[in-house]
């Protein structure tokens, strides 16, 4: 009996131009491909009283750009960040849930040497090029919003403020949390969907009969938190960028009890 296949760095596949691509990658554009075709399906006919695929995206995009409004608290703030929140959300999810499909991890080819088995599909998450690059998205949209928003001065003001050497030891701070904020966001989704990965390759290994399946409910579960994590701290992170600290001290007084 052969051992099951488990490998923390992705496959090569072949070349695109003289490009290099692995199999993680490949599952990705198969999932860009899944979400233009159901956007095209839900958008070719649009429908004043919704139903079928535009009545479940109109419903998935009323309850995000809900909750993208109660946490910014500004409607116009809330339109801005919608796009990347409701993208990365998108993504993140049909990417998790498209690894526990049929063929994905199983259908693929032998090495040349004829004992290495390569995959053709790889979770697109269970590689950790892929998060470093949604992380890196994530916190360079991040702050090209912020500066759009309150302008180059005022927003670098967050990282290097000269009023006191107190500030800009803060500040300081603030600018390493950016790049910790890229590892965190990275490991945190790399971690659980490659954890998940194993852990369906090894019981699907033991026992490839009925003991997987509550398995597979448990990954489906995990796949949307994990895409709602990564959305909502997308959301949050930037609704701290854009919160300078003279709009918490006046909300601060506002909410204060009078004497």
């Amino acid at each position: 009996m052969s051992s099951p296949h488990i490998s923390l760095i992705p496959e090569h596949i072949g070349n695109i131009l003289g490009i290099s691509f692995t199999n993680s990658v490949l599952t990705a554009w198969l999932v860009t491909v899944v979400l233009t075709i159901l956007a095209i399906a839900a958008t070719r006919e649009m429908r004043f009283v919704p139903r079928g695929i535009q009545n479940f995206f109109e419903t998935m995009i009323e309850y995000v750009l809900g909750l993208v409004e109660q946490v910014m608290e500004n409607r116009e703030q809330a339109r801005k960040i919608f796009p990347l929140v409701a993208t990365i959300f998108l993504f993140v999810l049909f990417a998790n849930l498209m690894g526990i499909f049929p063929g994905i991890g199983s259908i693929g080819i032998i090495a040349e040497h004829g004992e290495e088995f390569i995959p053709l599909l790889r979770p697109t998450n269970a590689d950790l090029n892929m998060t470093v690059a949604l992380a890196l998205i994530s916190v360079v949209a991040i702050q090209f919003l912020g500066i759009a928003t309150l302008g180059f001065i005022k927003y670098s003001k967050r990282f290097f403020n000269f009023t006191s050497p107190l500030k800009l030891v803060i500040g300081l701070f603030e600018l390493l949390g950016e790049f910790t904020k890229i590892i965190s966001f990275s490991f945190r989704l790399f971690g659980n969907i490659f954890a998940g990965e194993v852990l369906l390759i090894v019981i699907g290994f033991l026992a490839p009969y009925i003991i997987p399946v509550p398995f597979l409910f448990l990954e489906i579960f995990t796949g949307f938190i994990q895409a709602f994590i990564f959305a909502i701290l997308t959301l949050v992170f930037y609704k701290v960028a854009i919160t300078q600290e003279g709009e918490e001290t006046e909300t601060q007084e506002e909410t204060k009890p009078a004497q």
